[in-house]
């Protein structure tokens, strides 16, 4: 078992992100933009702490190797790659569609963030779902 405890405030960090982007939603759906950015601006900065920890503790640590040689594996590969990857090329889509709407370009904001929103739920979800395999299965 690993005793630091960066990957579990990881796993932390992105159910309190599923948590705000949730809720974010709920309030734009709901009309209350003001609620909705208070979420989302949550989100954001809950995310960026996550990619704060995560890189000191892959810096620290290294890569973790998956310990189990069963069925799980290609589970495991199957969420972690997709994951990866999504991770990698949402960042500069989130900063778009904060942009967008720090300049009040609402319509652009809107656009991109229907598309935006689901990967970073994708994202925020499957980090929990490798955390619990890799670190507790």
């Amino acid at each position: 078992m690993n005793d630091n405890p960066l990957p579990t405030i990881n796993a932390v960090f992105n159910i309190v992100s599923i948590v705000m982007l949730l809720l974010g939603y709920i309030q734009i759906k709901k009309g209350d933009r003001d609620l909705h950015q208070r979420y989302m601006i949550t989100a954001l900065i809950v995310s960026a702490a996550f990619l704060t920890t995560y890189v000191i503790y892959h810096a620290t640590a290294g890569s973790v190797p998956y310990p189990h040689y069963d069925w799980t594996r290609t589970l495991y590969f199957a969420i972690l790659i997709p994951h990866i990857i999504l991770a990698a090329v949402m960042v500069p889509f989130i900063l778009a569609i904060v942009w967008f709407a720090f300049r009040q370009s609402f319509d652009r904001h809107r656009r991109l963030a229907r598309w935006v929103w689901p990967v970073w739920m994708f994202v925020s979800v499957s980090g929990v779902v490798v955390y619990v395999m890799l670190y507790r299965l």
